[in-house]
């Protein structure tokens, strides 16, 4: 009798759990028996294992063969575990010393002809061997760049499971063929999940080669204001005004305003994304803020995470540390909107289903675009709007109270003028010099909030700002006076101080003043309280 185990990850969301692959070698009829909660994909496993090892030029075992995989309550898919197994019933067959392969975590794929295909989630579950003290994985080849970003851990990358016996025997180890024809690598099509484009992915929201300016938009010194503020600050944001004002132009720029990711926030986003299979090849580790602009078509399951067995990422959790924009908003459905109410309070989803209950990440900054009405045009003098207050109040509504509560910058995006359009009015300034004003001004406020759990202004919570991160003096009249008048909610009162500390920060000023605290209450509530709102006046 043999035995042999070796080490693979089970991911649960973005999370991994540590599965121990044990191969049992018994006399009697051969068969290959998997056990351990496998899906269909994994069972499948045994045909591809089978016929890996023989083209590898090994002997496969006839004998009564048993793989484990425990702990056997976890739920495991996916073909990541083909490699551990290979190795396993080798090592219980002698092929392989089964202490060289004991405590060697092993993730990927294999081809009926032995190469080693790579597979989505190779960082999220190098992490979670690292937690668990393995210091030593294997992976396909074109991982190990994503691997090697996880500090403290040897990785081996390998083309074919031909060179991983002949480095665990410690035998030479053979060359393998690349295809260089010119064709795209075969190999990469697992770790990019067909249909997924733009909408949740890195690339520039205009394309590739382009990249938005600020520069390009006419006018509009208000909504611009109020974008630089909730870039420097975490903010939500609401854009309103009839259709070809800018809306979406504004959008599409905030993400170059936002400053680079930290290391922290770059593995963050990088799990997220190569479990959700949107990771770009070539690109191991994601350093931008993600954009993602899902179509008002989308389901409740697409936006928070859902699917047929174990909860995958949605869109709130591809734009984690990143940016989620949605255009049109008041055309999403009801459900589909509300399910945003949870993870723009907590930073995080959960998603319960039969299969389990998920944990994802959603610390996203929110930019909403929405029409007055169905036509567009109930805001423009003259431009005979035809839509009966009836219906402009029911497609008014569609953006529930709740919702809008937790949005702290709303603003009113007006047509572009004709000076404007024709930059007779000069152009607005660049990305680069807004930019660098809100780099400084999250810089302020990381300083501030050293040694607390709280990186931007918009996290901290609303009793750190009423009793510690204080005010002026007399600087909370106006926003004690719209309390009381049922103007501002006390969710309201704690964003507009989140805001004027946002906005103290653009200024450089020590802490808000009565002029912060009439700017937070003016992108707040629309009421004009005759706040500066000039570039650079802050």
């Amino acid at each position: 009798m043999g035995f042999a185990r070796a080490c693979s990850v089970a991911l649960v969301g973005v999370e991994g759990v540590v599965v121990e692959v044990q191969a049992d070698l018994e006399p009697g009829v051969a068969a290959f028996t998997l056990v351990g909660l496998p899906d269909k994909s994994l069972i499948e496993s045994r045909d591809r294992v089978r016929a890996a090892v023989v083209n590898s030029g090994a002997e496969w075992p006839q004998k009564k063969l048993t793989v484990g995989l425990s702990p056997a309550s976890v739920p495991k898919s996916g073909s990541g575990f083909d490699l551990a197994v290979a190795c396993a019933v080798l090592g219980a067959a002698e092929r392989i010393d089964p202490a060289a392969i004991a405590d060697v975590v092993m993730i990927g794929e294999l081809g009926l002809d032995g190469r080693v295909r790579p597979v989505r989630g190779v960082l999220p579950a190098v992490l979670a061997a690292a937690e668990a003290g393995y210091q030593q994985v294997v992976v396909p080849e074109q991982t190990a760049g994503e691997a090697a970003l996880v500090p403290g851990i040897s990785v081996l990358g390998v083309r074919s499971l031909r060179q991983l016996i002949a480095i665990l025997c410690d035998e030479p180890v053979p060359d393998e063929p690349v295809d260089d024809r010119g064709r795209p690598d075969a190999m990469l099509a697992g770790l990019m999940v067909p249909g997924t484009g733009l909408g949740a992915g890195l690339a520039s929201p205009q394309g590739e080669g382009h990249t938005p300016d600020l520069a390009d938009v006419a006018g509009q010194l208000r909504p611009r204001k109020a974008l630089e503020v909730a870039a420097a600050g975490g903010h939500h944001l609401l854009f309103s005004g009839p259709p070809g004002a800018g809306k979406t132009m504004l959008a599409e720029r905030l993400s170059a305003v936002l400053p680079p990711l930290t290391r922290q926030e770059s593995l963050e986003v990088t799990a997220v994304h190569s479990v959700a299979g949107i990771l770009p090849p070539g690109e191991p580790l994601v350093s931008r803020a993600p954009y993602c602009a899902p179509h008002h078509s989308a389901t409740m399951q697409s936006l928070v995470g859902g699917g047929n067995g174990m909860p995958r990422p949605g869109a709130v959790s591809l734009a984690h540390r990143g940016i989620l924009f949605l255009d049109e908003a008041p055309e999403f459905s009801g459900k589909a909107l509300d399910a945003l109410r949870q993870p723009l309070e907590s930073g995080h989803v959960v998603v319960a289903r039969a299969a389990g209950v998920v944990r994802l990440p959603a610390r996203f900054l929110m930019v909403l675009a929405a029409n007055p009405c169905p036509c567009g045009r109930h805001s423009l003098t003259g431009a005979g709007c035809e839509c009966p207050p009836s219906v402009v109040r029911r497609y008014q509504a569609r953006l529930s109270g709740p919702l809008l509560d937790r949005v702290d910058l709303r603003v009113e995006v007006e047509p572009v003028d004709r000076a404007d359009l024709l930059e007779q009015g000069g152009r607005g300034e660049p990305t680069a010099v807004v930019a660098a004003r809100v780099r400084e001004a999250r810089a302020r406020a990381a300083e501030r909030l050293a040694g607390t759990p709280w990186t931007t202004n918009s996290e901290v919570p609303g009793h750190e700002l009423r009793t510690r991160l204080l005010a002026a003096p007399g600087a909370l009249a106006a926003a004690e006076r719209d309390l009381e008048r049922g103007i501002l909610t006390a969710r309201g009162l704690d964003r507009v101080l989140r805001v004027a500390w946002t906005v103290a920060d653009l200024r450089g000023a020590p802490r808000p003043e009565a002029q912060d605290i009439a700017v937070a209450l003016e992108l707040r509530t629309g009421i004009q309280r005759g706040a500066p709102m000039e570039m650079g006046a802050l």
